[in-house]
């Protein structure tokens, strides 16, 4: 349930924003006209989405019937591989966002093609709705199948984000969007290291990786078939019973990845800059 809440929240919350601000910037320049292109583009993106997602749940039982160990190890790696530059692409990128997108919106009316503005909402929607859907599916196959708890906590994550981007756009824009990336950032990155670790563990089970007894045991304080280890499981990776190897895969994935998107960047130019004045 946590893991789909935060992931349902987070990619929803990215398409009300692109959605957001185009509207916000619509209705800046006068360009009321484009808003039905940007009304059935999101709505395309949204069947679009569900499309995908009907159609990997049709797919998904054929394939698991071919090698389910096998194909579930390949899903949650995948996931964990989308997770992590999903996660680095928007360190990288979400202040860029609201300037991009105003100056295809500038190009569009421009050229009186204001289709495209459509098409930029169709886009960031199925974006959005096609790597929720591929994320789920490394977490359902990671956790063995869904559940009411599951869909309770997308469900919740797709309000919130509704709830969050009205707030922004709507009720003073009073949330800081350099806050809520950087933390929902972190949670993505304990969930991937979570699927890592969960990865580790399935590749013992065949017999690919040398299988060890656990490092701990906090079964009597805290199950995994609990529902508060459920959810800290889904949400943190969290193991009652972790082997040496997913332990470290665990640690060493957040140590790298963190590095990776919360270190501090020095420019080169400074140093540069600093030799050439000595």
């Amino acid at each position: 349930m946590g893991a789909t809440f935060i992931i349902t929240l987070r990619e929803a919350f990215e398409a009300a924003l692109i959605l957001g601000i185009i509207y916000t910037y619509l209705e800046k320049v006068g360009a009321r006209d484009g808003v039905r292109y940007l009304t059935r583009g999101g709505v395309l993106g949204l069947l679009a989405s569900v499309g995908m997602g009907i159609a990997v749940s049709y797919l998904s039982g054929p394939l698991l019937d071919v090698g389910p160990d096998l194909i579930t190890i390949a899903v949650v790696f995948a996931a964990v591989a989308l997770l992590t530059w999903h996660a680095w692409w928007m360190r990288q990128h979400a202040r860029l966002i609201r300037g991009q997108v105003q100056n295809r919106i500038d190009e569009a009316r421009t050229s009186n093609r204001l289709w495209v503005v459509g098409l930029i909402a169709f886009t960031a929607v199925f974006r959005e709705g096609a790597e929720t859907v591929l994320f789920l599916w490394g977490i359902m196959a990671q956790a063995g199948g869904g559940g009411w708890g599951s869909v309770v906590g997308g469900v919740a994550g797709i309000g919130c984000a509704a709830a969050l981007g009205w707030a922004i756009f709507r009720g003073g824009r009073r949330l800081s969007l350099q806050h809520f990336f950087p933390v929902t950032t972190v949670f993505i990155m304990l969930l991937a290291a979570g699927l890592l670790s969960s990865g580790i563990a399935r590749l013992q089970g065949i017999g690919l990786l040398p299988l060890s007894d656990p490092l701990w045991n906090t079964s009597w304080l805290l199950s995994d078939g609990s529902i508060a280890g459920g959810f800290l499981s889904g949400l943190v990776g969290y193991r009652s019973q972790p082997t040496l190897l997913e332990a470290c895969a665990y640690v060493v994935y957040v140590v790298v990845v963190g590095l990776l998107l919360f270190a501090r960047r020095t420019p080169v130019t400074v140093g540069l800059a600093s030799a050439s004045r000595s």
